[in-house]
């Protein structure tokens, strides 16, 4: 298709820091150019006198936004005084508010739908709340059209209920998240993207199907995304960058293409009667497991069998029997999906939009990390794109981080006897030895346990060598040289550590394997603290 991607910001609560939101975008623009469109979902007014004093000067013309910004009604009593009424309206130059409820289509044909503030029952209702009949007259016109495949975005400040259910768990309370009225909204209007505010928490929801495989015909998949709020002192994401074609555009072959990690529609099917939901892990509060469940153990898998068993049966996806091949699923607690209880988040340094960097447990050095992707991925070849590309960021970054430090960074993964993709980041330190002499050590311990390990060009894709379902061991090297095996049997699983821990290379060979380097929990919160605060100039995640 000809069509260019319009280029979209969303951003959640703003609370009034115009000035720290419209810096942040003017600073995201001058690194990746312009940006069509900035959408803000939850509070965009605070209540505060700074907040009322930030807004003056836009009003007032003194200050302008730096890009065409939409924003929703109130959502709150106190911001009601900031709008006229509560029809769509310029508050000031480029910025728009929307409205209590409506469609609004730009010029490229994107069609974005929109209700304002929280649900209320009563009629009428107060002007920061909505009712069941915003939602009828804004669904039902567009239901009516034969025509009608949905939406490009759907944006509402409240969360719709029970949205986790079939995928990765938000870190907030479901029991109180969400309205079923905005559930339905989702369901009925099936948006690509879907954004939210006002619960302070970042959460962007595996994609999610929108119709009944094999029983209709394939839909676009949606995504639901959260945002935190404007500059919280947490950190966590308030602003999302994507690129979107009008869906009115687009070739419907391409439209309805389903990513590998794509999960049941959550509001589909009702939740089982007394069935919990999981909570969560909190990122502060990791949960503690038997010593004989460690987060990067692999060697368990009987018991991740059993487990496994007790997840199968609990009656979850009923239709199971009816779908085509899923992408492989856990089976069992998964120690390094991010949104599974197991994952230890304390050692967690880094978490982009798909991939994530933990500190390794019992690393072979303070600073020895893991990059990982936040879905379950059995291994590098199974990664979908834009995975990818997230991961060679996060390697390039840790990389000028190692040279900073005076070290080179060696990578390495073994998808064998692995049920979730490692890719372990080591870095060495430069005096110790040379690239030549990490990569001859390698070559000459594979070669005495009868292993050829294989040099591939830099820029070969691993794709290519290994098909998905291929155990394979491989090594990329600072210089971008990577060496690959393809495990036949009996692979040895420290493999990778024991050349790093030999004579040859860091000569530290009581460090070859992660039991003897056990540590206590508050000596690795002390670790990922360091790692955190070093890594930090590097981190490009803390940009987005």
């Amino acid at each position: 298709m000809g069509d260019k991607p319009l280029r979209v910001l969303a951003c959640g609560d703003v609370e009034g820091r115009l000035n720290a939101l419209f810096n942040r975008v003017n600073a995201i623009q001058k690194k990746s150019g312009q940006f069509d469109l900035l959408l803000c979902v939850g509070d965009f007014f605070g209540s505060s006198p700074e907040a009322e004093a930030e807004w003056a000067a836009y009003k007032s013309g003194a200050k302008k936004a730096p890009i065409h910004t939409c924003i929703l009604g109130a959502a709150s009593l106190e911001t009601v005084k900031y709008f006229p009424s509560s029809d769509g309206c310029e508050l000031a130059e480029n910025i728009t508010c929307l409205g209590r409820r409506g469609i609004f289509t730009g010029a490229s044909g994107l069609q974005i739908a929109y209700v304002s503030g929280r649900e209320a029952h009563q009629e009428p209702a107060p002007s920061h709340c909505f009712t069941p009949k915003d939602i009828t007259a804004l669904v039902a016109p567009l239901l009516s059209s034969s025509k009608f495949r949905g939406v490009d975005i759907l944006l509402t400040s409240q969360w719709p209920r029970g949205v986790c259910q079939y995928g990765n768990s938000p870190e907030t309370d479901m029991k109180f998240c969400g309205v079923s009225s905005i559930a339905d909204l989702a369901d009925k209007l099936k948006p690509r993207y879907h954004f939210a505010g006002l619960e302070g928490v970042h959460y962007e929801r595996l994609p999610y199907r929108n119709h009944v495989v094999l029983q209709e015909n394939a839909q676009h998949v949606s995504r639901f995304i959260a945002l935190a709020t404007v500059n919280n002192p947490a950190k966590k994401k308030y602003l999302y960058a994507f690129n979107i074609i009008p869906m009115k555009n687009m070739d419907s072959t391409e439209l309805v293409k389903q990513p590998q990690d794509v999960t049941e529609n959550p509001y589909r099917k009702p939740m089982k009667d007394g069935k919990k939901e999981r909570q969560p892990a909190s990122m502060t509060d990791a949960q503690e497991e038997p010593a004989s469940q460690f987060f990067f153990d692999l060697g368990q898998k009987n018991q991740q069998r059993q487990h496994g068993r007790k997840r199968q049966s609990d009656g979850d996806r009923p239709n199971q029997h009816k779908q085509p091949r899923r992408p492989p699923q856990p089976t069992g607690p998964c120690w390094f999906c991010l949104a599974s209880p197991e994952v230890e988040k304390h050692l967690v340094i880094s978490i982009g939009t798909h991939c994530y960097m933990a500190l390794a447990k019992g690393g072979l050095t303070p600073d020895h990390v893991l990059l990982l992707p936040i879905g379950h991925y059995q291994s590098v070849v199974d990664l979908a794109s834009e995975v990818v590309e997230e991961m060679e960021k996060f390697k390039s970054a840790f990389k000028k981080f190692c040279k900073s430090k005076g070290k080179r960074c060696v990578l390495f993964e073994r998808n064998y006897r692995s049920q979730h993709l490692q890719l372990q980041a080591v870095p060495v330190p430069m005096e110790k030895c040379s690239t030549e002499d990490i990569k001859e050590a390698f070559m000459t311990q594979a070669e005495e346990q009868q292993m050829e390990l294989m040099e591939i060009p830099a820029h070969t894709d691993l794709k290519q060598i290994a098909p998905p379902g291929t155990p394979y061991f491989y090594v990329e090297l600072d210089t971008g040289d990577k060496l690959f095996y393809r495990i036949k049997k009996n692979f040895p699983l420290q493999f990778g550590r024991e050349v790093l821990a030999s004579e040859a290379v860091m000569n530290i060979p009581m460090r070859s394997d992660w039991r003897e380097c056990k540590i206590s929990k508050e000596e690795e919160e002390d670790q990922a603290k360091q790692v955190r605060s070093d890594y930090e100039p590097f981190d490009f995640a803390l940009d987005d």
